[in-house]
């Protein structure tokens, strides 16, 4: 099997219900719009809505970043992007970008997943299989540059007190 670099969901409109008071994507819905893409890739890997009923395993997420980088309007077309920057037994590590289908960026994820069996819940290493189709997705992005917005903090960046003028 080949992947995509990065994975890409199918393009859709927004949801009107999504719009908040000032007319343009409300913040929630864009982690929809990225959870929709992890949807997808985990698709192709084999961790799909069967996963957890057949295996009594899925992914849940620990830590997530979010930028806003420019806003969606209510008519806005977009895709959703999956890329993993890294992986190990029992965690994926991924960056997102949702664009507009004209191309410009509108926002990123940066996410830390933790792969769980469901009976404790508890972290667990993937299944052998799975591990190999994601050492291949990961193989794939690979070529892909190191993103940008990749590994950024929150922070307000304050200049030096005292000091020449």
């Amino acid at each position: 099997m080949s992947f995509d670099a990065p994975v890409t969901a199918p393009p859709r409109l927004l949801d009107p219900a999504w719009l908040d008071y000032n007319g343009h994507l409300n913040m929630a819905y864009y982690n929809v719009l990225f959870d929709n893409a992890v949807d997808h890739a985990f698709a192709l890997i084999g961790c799909g809505p069967d996963y957890r009923e057949e295996r009594n395993m899925s992914f849940f997420t620990a830590e997530t970043h979010v930028c806003y980088v420019r806003e969606l309007r209510p008519d806005a077309e977009v895709r959703a992007s999956v890329q993993i920057i890294d992986h190990d037994a029992k965690r994926l590590h991924l960056y997102q970008e949702i664009r507009h289908v004209e191309g410009w960026l509108s926002a990123t994820s940066e996410t830390l997943l933790l792969h769980v069996d469901m009976s404790g819940p508890r972290v667990a290493q993937m299944p052998e299989d799975i591990l190999e189709k994601v050492a291949e997705m990961a193989g794939a992005h690979s070529a892909l540059p190191r993103p940008e917005r990749a590994g950024r903090s929150i922070g307000i960046s304050r200049k030096p007190k005292g000091g020449a003028a």
